[in-house]
């Protein structure tokens, strides 16, 4: 019998990986919008619920809040399992690609 996971929230894809590290560099926080961009999503209740996760990983880590309406962009990518290096390595590859197409 298979156990039981306690899943809170499914993490979309990633709308883009360049847009993905992009918003890592640029970002010190991610707004509303930040995160509709980032995965395409437009549910308001998905996008609090993503944004609650990386808030629990804040408060566990005494993670300063700057803005109360947006989260730390370096906890979130951590929580939402983006890691950058592994972003940076399919972009690179991405870019690889389409030179050896053109």
């Amino acid at each position: 019998m298979r156990e039981k996971t306690n899943i809170r929230v499914r993490v979309p894809q990633v709308r883009s990986v360049e847009d993905a590290i992009r918003l890592y560099y640029e970002k010190n926080e991610l707004s509303n919008s930040d995160i509709k961009m980032l995965f395409d999503v437009h549910s308001s209740a998905t996008i609090a619920k993503l944004k609650n996760l990386a808030r629990e990983r804040m408060a566990a880590e005494n993670v300063p809040v700057w803005d109360a309406r947006n989260i730390n962009t370096k906890t979130a990518y951590l929580v939402w399992g983006l890691q950058i290096e592994d972003l940076e390595h399919r972009l690179k590859k991405l870019k690889e690609l389409q030179s050896m197409t053109a």
